[in-house]
């Protein structure tokens, strides 16, 4: 047993547990799954359901935190965390992460159906068992099944106003899940010291930058795949079909950017930076664009 003491914590330390950064992309990908679906749900349980995601994904984050304190010490992105630095106990984060998943799931089964619920707290597990406890500290393609936690959250808000799982809720699973790896990629590349030194076999620190460089670019092309595919496919309308194409053309040259750099070291705004900074905005956009086009075409 830690017989540490903790240092006095206040409610942003419970906050930054819930990796507050991560969860906006959560949240928002969740909340366009939801104004996607067909039909309507009433905006007080619309809200309940992403506030539900927001708590399931916040969860996630804590027991993620409890599980890799060890890790989290040992890089200097993350020693600053609640935990490494001695804010809070391990079993805070532990109680904390535990109540919060039970919580949201049991809201959303309340708030909106079974089918949400389960997909939720499917996400949860997925995320804290499959890649936090075996994945992660054991292979270099953590990320790319892992990957799938975070693909889940337009899913679930999907089937928080319709109760079933279609063909397009599918296709924006894979859009995220195949989008995970070049973007997650392309920041490792930056910090593959850090997880050196914590003993995390992330792809730059087993297969070298030149590999990873490759893969990036490799998984562009599913993803984009995917991405188009609702259009053609009579998902969607024009409005995302022409946003899809342009911000995938544009994907499609960073990260052919990043294959073709030579550099031993990525420095600066980079390819391998730009690529990370323009993913995030992809994402968003992206995703933006199939409201809209439901909402324009409606």
């Amino acid at each position: 047993m830690d017989q540490t003491q903790p240092l006095p914590a206040d409610w942003r330390d419970l906050f930054a547990l819930t990796k507050p950064r991560v969860m906006s992309l959560v949240v928002f990908t969740g909340l366009c799954g939801l104004l996607a679906a067909p039909g309507s749900v009433h905006p007080v349980l619309g809200f309940t359901a992403v506030l539900c995601i927001a708590l399931g994904a916040g969860a996630a984050g804590a027991l993620n935190q409890w599980y890799e304190h060890d890790l989290d010490a040992k890089m200097k992105r993350t020693a600053g965390r609640p935990l490494p630095s001695g804010r809070l106990s391990r079993q805070t984060a532990l109680h904390f992460g535990v109540g919060l998943s039970v919580f949201s799931v049991i809201l959303m089964d309340l708030a909106a159906n079974h089918l949400a619920a389960g997909i939720l707290a499917l996400s949860i597990l997925f995320y804290v068992l499959v890649y936090t406890v075996w994945l992660k500290r054991r292979t270099a393609q953590n990320i790319v099944i892992g990957g799938a936690a975070g693909a889940f959250p337009p899913l679930i808000g999907w089937a928080a106003v319709t109760g079933d799982v279609t063909t397009l809720p599918i296709l924006l699973f894979a859009i995220i899940f195949l989008w995970t790896p070049p973007h997650f990629w392309a920041l490792s590349l930056f910090v593959r010291t850090d997880y050196a030194n914590a003993g995390v076999p992330m792809l730059p620190v087993v297969a070298g930058i030149t590999s990873t460089r490759r893969q990036i670019a490799l998984y562009t092309f599913p993803m984009i795949a995917a991405a188009i595919a609702p259009w053609p496919l009579g998902l969607t309308g024009w409005v995302y079909g022409a946003a899809s194409v342009v911000l995938n053309a544009v994907f499609l040259l960073l990260s052919s950017a990043v294959l073709a750099n030579r550099a031993a070291e990525p420095a600066g705004m980079g390819p391998e930076k730009r690529l990370f900074a323009y993913s995030i905005l992809y994402l968003f956009a992206l995703f933006g664009a199939l409201v809209v086009d439901r909402w324009v075409l409606a």
